[in-house]
């Protein structure tokens, strides 16, 4: 079967998709800038560091920035009145393999002139950092923190830089880039082995062990549960 053939889940067997292709995002730029005042504002102040720009779903602008700009256009934004991008709702990323940049996804919006603008930094795979912009929106903490856990994007200047889903001691990667295996990078026996001798003290305060209730319940007092609760599967 050739791969135009596959359909569904049948290219899963394939396995991770290689990042040494070179290829480009032929995306050309979309839109009128016009329409968008923080799209023309942001084209005519930082020139060849917008890289290109589009409109999507009718009312989505998204512009892709020069990384090695974005803390400063980001600041632009948010501290520019005629802009006001005072509140950063999700700062996210995506890998497309094939060797293409991953970008690091900002959404913002302004409550003051009710404009929405998503901004993309592409970052190159040997190269994967970008400034933290913690200093101008305090909600990204956790945001940034997570993109750094599934993706392994360095944010310079983030306050406390560590994994967030993952254990501290994670050691099979990023689980969002699209070179991670399926199924991770070690054997299910090596998985298992390494979740059995975990540390509950990596996740809990010792004074939550001390004082915690048991939260087990034995067969005894399963039998004693009323009629109603056994017939409704009501947990305990």
């Amino acid at each position: 079967m050739s791969d135009d053939a596959k359909g569904g889940l049948d290219s899963v067997g394939d396995g991770p998709v290689s990042s040494d292709s070179t290829e480009a995002d032929p995306t050309p730029s979309s839109g009128d800038p016009s329409q968008h005042a923080s799209v023309a504002a942001l084209i005519e102040r930082f020139g060849d560091a917008v890289l290109r720009h589009a409109l999507n779903a009718g009312d989505q602008w998204v512009v892709w920035v020069d990384h090695r700009k974005s803390h400063e256009a980001l600041a632009w934004l948010k501290n520019d009145a005629a802009h006001a991008f005072d509140m950063m709702s999700d700062v996210t990323a995506v890998d497309y393999g094939q060797g293409r940049p991953v970008e690091v996804v900002y959404q913002m919006y302004s409550t003051t002139h009710g404009r929405a603008l998503r901004v993309r930094c592409p970052l190159p795979h040997d190269a994967l950092e970008i400034d933290s912009v913690y200093d101008l929106w305090k909600s990204v903490n956790w945001l940034e923190r997570e993109v750094y856990d599934l993706f392994g994007v360095t944010f310079r200047g983030h306050p406390d830089l560590r994994r967030i889903l993952m254990p501290a001691d994670y050691a099979e990667g990023h689980p969002l880039r699209k070179d991670f295996p399926l199924r991770g990078r070690f054997s299910r026996a090596e998985q298992t082995r390494r979740a059995l001798n975990q540390d509950v003290d990596r996740f809990y305060v010792t004074d939550e062990i001390e004082h915690a209730e048991p939260q087990q319940v034995g067969a005894a007092e399963v039998g004693t549960l009323p009629a109603s609760s056994k017939a409704s599967g009501e947990s305990v």
